[in-house]
């Protein structure tokens, strides 16, 4: 318990110095964009924030106190120069670029685009070939990306919503 006590747990965090763009207020209180630590991190406040005040987390004890808890981390860690850490959506970069290009394929299909049209856009012509389309693998990926696009418009995204869950040892 001493060690726990010596440590100096607290960060320094000016959110007076927010610019316009980044702190807004809201019918429900202020709400701020802060860019630190190689993240995006959103903070509410209920009053405007100034300078020379100590701030703490709340978080209630809800269902999505393991997201609050997560969060609160990553800004810690920011404000500590440490690294993040998990992505809150719990998605990694691959991930999170593979939904954007299932995205902009669907855009393609739903403006008639063939197969063959958005993979040029999507992985550059030049990877395109002149004959053997119907079997070659960007073909059938695009297809695939069409497809994920499709059952994220159906309802699939409703997936990226809930927290991921990561299993235990035991």
């Amino acid at each position: 318990m001493d060690e726990l006590a010596q440590l100096d747990l607290t960060a320094s965090l000016d959110l007076a110095e927010l610019s316009g763009d980044r702190l807004r207020v809201a019918a429900d209180g202020w709400h701020a964009v802060w860019p630190l630590g190689g993240g995006t991190h959103r903070l509410w406040l209920p009053t405007k924030p100034v300078k020379r005040v100590r701030y703490s987390v709340k978080l209630p004890l809800d269902e999505h106190f393991e997201a609050r808890t997560r969060a609160a981390q990553r800004l810690w860690r920011a404000l500590n120069d440490r690294p993040l850490g998990l992505s809150p959506d719990g998605l990694t970069p691959r991930q999170r670029g593979r939904l954007a290009m299932a995205l902009r394929a669907l855009d393609g299909h739903l403006e008639g685009a063939s197969y063959r049209t958005i993979a040029g856009v999507l992985f550059g012509p030049a990877r395109i070939p002149a004959g053997a389309w119907k079997t070659h693998d960007l073909r059938s990926r695009t297809i695939r990306l069409v497809q994920l696009g499709l059952r994220m418009t159906r309802g699939g995204y409703r997936e990226l919503l809930r927290p991921r869950h990561r299993k235990r040892k035991r």
